[in-house]
């Protein structure tokens, strides 16, 4: 399917209105059955359908890897997607929706549906990142964000090890993108407990929880996190960089993986 579409606008610059074509980012609804029932709609750009699928899904609680996936039929024309999984789910899907606000081990970990609180995970991830690769990534991440250079309407991320981009996903919601990326790893058998997320958007709680549950240890960003996100990431044991633009960046958790900024000079 298309992910983006041509538009005719007015656009007005320098004190006149121009007519002129536009590119414009797709948005597609995906409604997701599974075992026949319906779980959830996604609103989505039109491509990687399957391994947004198998992302979402996996997040969420309901699939534990890609193996229990039984068969799944993508309707694209629909807008449906059918899965059917071996192992049982709970008779009540609507508990991976509902809100809760919980802690662990007596710290402050906050989290806002018991999908979270089921599938978040603390980081075990021993690897580091030197300043300079923190910066070459997230270059590499932009260069890769073709659709984002043309419509200015997508949510651009990588998987990546330190020595570069393993794989790159787009879409109109940043969610998405990570869901994308978390299907592309379960459904190639990609260990990501070494790797490291690059992201183009805000690092919000959710995006810093999404991130625990794929399992990486590093969260790379050129935008900027909230203060939720970050004592997620202090709890989670996560990485969290952001700001990272031209040679600067700013670390808020865990520095120690970040290749010397634990022997900064406090005196």
């Amino acid at each position: 399917m298309e992910i983006v579409t041509k538009n005719t606008i007015r656009r007005y610059t320098d004190g006149n209105f121009i007519e002129t074509e536009d590119i414009i980012a797709e948005e597609f609804p995906l409604t997701i059955y599974l075992n026949d029932v319906e779980f959830a709609t996604l609103v989505c750009s039109p491509d990687d359908l399957e391994e947004l699928v198998i992302g979402f899904l996996a997040s969420e609680g309901a699939l534990r890897s890609f193996k229990e996936i039984e068969s799944m039929n993508i309707d694209e024309r629909g807008g449906f997607c059918h899965v059917k999984v071996s192992r049982e789910l709970p008779k009540d899907y609507g508990t991976f929706s509902k809100r809760v606000l919980g802690s662990c081990c007596g710290k402050s970990r906050q989290f806002y549906f018991q999908a979270d609180v089921d599938t978040a995970k603390f980081s075990l991830s021993e690897t580091k990142l030197t300043p300079e690769q923190c910066i070459s990534l997230m270059k590499e991440m932009q260069e890769k964000s073709t659709i984002f250079k043309d419509t200015g309407g997508i949510h651009n991320a990588s998987i990546a090890s330190p020595d570069g981009t393993i794989v790159h996903k787009g879409d109109i919601g940043r969610h998405n993108a990570l869901d994308k990326l978390y299907g592309h790893c379960l459904q190639n058998n990609i260990s990501v407990k070494d790797k490291v997320i690059v992201f183009s958007g805000r690092i919000s709680s959710e995006v810093l929880t999404k991130a625990s549950k794929i399992g990486v240890g590093i969260v790379l960003s050129k935008s900027a996190p909230t203060d939720l996100a970050i004592k997620l990431a202090h709890d989670l044991n996560i990485t969290a960089a952001g700001f990272i633009r031209g040679s600067s960046f700013n670390i808020y958790s865990h520095p120690w993986r970040i290749i010397g900024a634990d022997e900064l000079d406090t005196e």
